[in-house]
């Protein structure tokens, strides 16, 4: 296995065009465990540890670009407010010391259907900033995941950045695991509301082979928030709206029996996390509008 080791961005794009079997590593968190166990003996690694934009992130007035190795304890610490949903995945990531090597970029890159990042991703809206020698692209990320551990990368791109929309309203992540701490998902759910457009989005995790937005179920409850005035009079939603919101969401699911969970039980968790997602920001959207109309 030889080690590649490029000390600019350049650098790399050039390595990666000139070895398109190299496999990017920063964190290392996937990738070595994946060569310990002798799941991969890839050719080349291609290391990017020494490329500091990668590290870095910039907050803008509609999104946050997001260097492709900024590790999930800087998004805990610095991103909060803006990139909430997010902030909330990263909590439940491993361990501190995988927080503190985990990138969103190695998330995207191993396109794991149980990485924590993607739901909320999903739900937030985001674009992959893909690039190569050939130039740059954006990938939206609902068509970033094209197979299980498949992405639509060129053999020769590397990710540089995620652009993830600023939230402009509550945004909430919920994920089920065999344990409390340091556990793959056995499925998760992630629920963002966007007051601006008045609309909601949301990403499922872990329940078919690549993550997924419930569209049948956004669309169902952007309707009966419009209908129904929700919006504007900050009404709780009816237990109605929140039961055929979460049977929706839960029939996004296509997901499979293993070691983890059922099928059954991986759909059952997606419904009630959808509940409750659904009641943990609308209560939030309740709180500021109330505290909006007392200033």
């Amino acid at each position: 296995m030889d080690f590649l080791r490029p000390a600019s961005w350049e650098e790399a794009l050039a390595a990666k065009a000139e070895h398109p079997t190299a496999v990017p590593i920063a964190g290392g968190t996937d990738v070595m465990v994946e060569i310990n166990f002798d799941h991969r003996r890839p050719e080349y690694l291609l290391d990017l540890n020494r490329i500091g934009e990668l590290y870095e992130w910039q907050v803008g007035d509609r999104d946050v670009r997001l260097g492709a190795a900024v590790p999930y304890a800087q998004i805990m610490e610095h991103l909060r407010a803006e990139l909430p949903g997010l902030a909330l995945a990263s909590h439940t990531v491993g361990s501190p010391q995988i927080r503190n090597r985990g990138s969103v970029g190695g998330n995207l890159g191993a396109a794991s259907p149980a990485g924590d990042a993607h739901p909320a991703l999903l739900a937030a809206g985001a674009d992959v900033e893909a690039e190569s020698v050939r130039g740059t692209r954006l990938i939206p990320v609902e068509e970033f995941f094209t197979g299980v551990k498949r992405n639509a990368l060129e053999p020769d791109e590397l990710i540089r950045a995620v652009r993830i929309r600023r939230a402009d309203g509550p945004q909430a992540f919920s994920k089920v695991g065999t344990r409390n701490a340091m556990v793959i998902a056995v499925c998760a759910f992630g629920l963002a509301l966007h007051p601006e457009t008045r609309t909601v989005r949301t990403g499922i995790g872990s329940a078919a082979p690549t993550p997924v937005r419930a569209r049948v179920a956004e669309d169902f409850l952007q309707a009966a928030l419009d209908e129904g005035g929700f919006w504007d009079s900050g009404r709780i939603i009816t237990p109605s709206v929140a039961r055929q919101f979460a049977q929706l969401a839960a029939g996004a699911c296509n997901p499979i029996d293993d070691v983890r969970g059922s099928a059954e039980y991986r759909r059952h968790a997606v419904a009630v996390m959808a509940r409750r997602t659904l009641g943990w920001t609308w209560d939030a959207y309740r709180g500021n509008e109330r505290s909006a109309s007392c200033a």
